[in-house]
């Protein structure tokens, strides 16, 4: 039906990829491309023999004439991009200037800045809608999943959803005293920054972990959850009906905590470079060099995740609550895909946004986030593709 061109080669790509090639109805071409070509012809020799057809090149993401001359001699319908949210723009760019529809899964970010928003990137919509050309931003799982949860509980239990509150948790072991699920520099940027959330028209500023909760997640039991900034609260909060507060809880165990406070307390989590032996370095990257690799955690790691969101609000007059999320195995997901549940939980709802874009169910030009489209397409093919959702009608809420 269409062919795609895969910004990136790690774990989320790996799960993306080998999701694209399940689907080969859907995903009759596909180009793996990375800085690093030899990760992305080592997974090609894994996979190929099925019905995709599947290609590998060498980009730069950071380089917006080699992204068109891929584009251009590759000609897909789709641009998925797993590379780094600081390489967003660039990739938008080389969209754009081609006239190919464009995906990803977490916001941009600028590369001397922690800092989480949508405006760099809604700032293309009307260069897309001219374009004739669609971007989908954050097609993963938070955000992503939970926006079409959202969306979903909008259209078929609330007249208006007043409170949400996301709830991501990680109950997975990799054995080691201190790494990261994903990509170390976007995990720690993300955990050491200022937290928010949307209450009554404004954003509400804490510090960092400031707010903590305890709560008993179905399948894992009692963890303890921190308040973060997320990007989906931005989104969400223009685009639910309603909305009076939306906010987002992530689980983390004391030994991560502690480390973290360590290496910020000396300096290591920091974003400014620093002189060392006459070469400029940037501490947090070379944190992220000694850190083990987050692709290698999938055979060491047990446990499961529990991600999904709380909705309070009102149905035909009256109070309703509404919690739905998704429980994920690391040693299931590891089996199907050579992958962590946290890869995997952000790669298969990518690869089916990716679907329902080439098969024209979503398709509108300009820049759109997920909750603005039909959740129930989306909905049906996370049963199908190995996220399956739980509902329950009374959980116990967030104080």
């Amino acid at each position: 039906m269409g062919k795609a061109l895969i910004i990136g080669c790690g774990g989320v790509a790996n799960v993306t990829i080998r999701k694209c090639c399940q689907n080969s109805d859907v995903f009759k071409e596909i180009m793996i491309a990375s800085r690093t070509k030899r990760k992305c012809d080592e997974l090609k020799a894994k996979l190929d023999g099925g019905k995709t057809i599947i290609h590998t090149a060498q980009v730069d993401a950071d380089q917006v004439d080699q992204l068109i001359a891929l584009i251009e001699s590759f000609k897909p319908d789709l641009v998925i991009n797993l590379a780094l949210p600081y390489q967003d723009l660039t990739i938008m760019d080389a969209c754009l200037a081609t006239k190919t529809n464009y995906m990803d899964t977490a916001n941009y970010e600028p590369l001397d800045t922690a800092k989480f928003e949508y405006k760099w990137q809604w700032a293309y919509r009307k260069k897309f809608e001219e374009a004739g050309i669609m971007a989908l931003l954050g097609c993963g799982f938070d955000p992503g999943v939970t926006g079409v949860f959202s969306a979903y509980a909008q259209k078929h239990y609330f007249d208006e959803i007043h409170y949400i509150d996301i709830l991501d948790a990680n109950a997975g072991d990799h054995g080691y005293p201190f790494a990261t699920n994903f990509n170390p520099e976007i995990n720690i940027r993300e955990v050491t920054s200022k937290g928010s959330y949307w209450e009554n028209g404004e954003w509400v500023e804490t510090e960092p972990m400031e707010i903590k909760r305890i709560y008993n997640f179905p399948q894992i039991g009692e963890k303890d959850m921190y308040l973060l900034h997320h990007e989906e609260l931005e989104s969400l909060a223009l685009n639910i009906k309603g909305i009076k507060r939306i906010r987002f809880f992530m689980t983390f165990g004391q030994s991560y905590l502690t480390h973290l406070k360590c290496l910020e307390n000396v300096g290591m989590t920091s974003i400014e470079p620093i002189d060392y032996n006459g070469m400029q370095i940037v501490p947090l990257q070379f944190l992220k060099a000694v850190l083990p690799d987050p692709a290698s955690l999938g055979p060491r790691t047990k446990g499961k995740t529990n991600i999904g969101c709380i909705f309070q609000g009102v149905k035909e007059g009256k109070p309703r609550t509404y919690y739905v999320y998704n429980v994920c195995d690391h040693e299931e997901s590891y089996k199907e895909v050579e992958s962590q549940a946290i890869s995997y939980t952000t790669g298969v709802p990518a690869m089916i946004g990716a679907m329902l874009m080439l098969k024209g169910i979503w398709n509108k030009p300009g820049v759109y986030n997920v909750e603005e489209f039909d959740p129930d397409p989306f909905m049906e093919a996370l049963n199908k593709w190995g996220l399956p959702w739980i509902e329950d009608f009374n959980p116990t809420l967030v104080d």
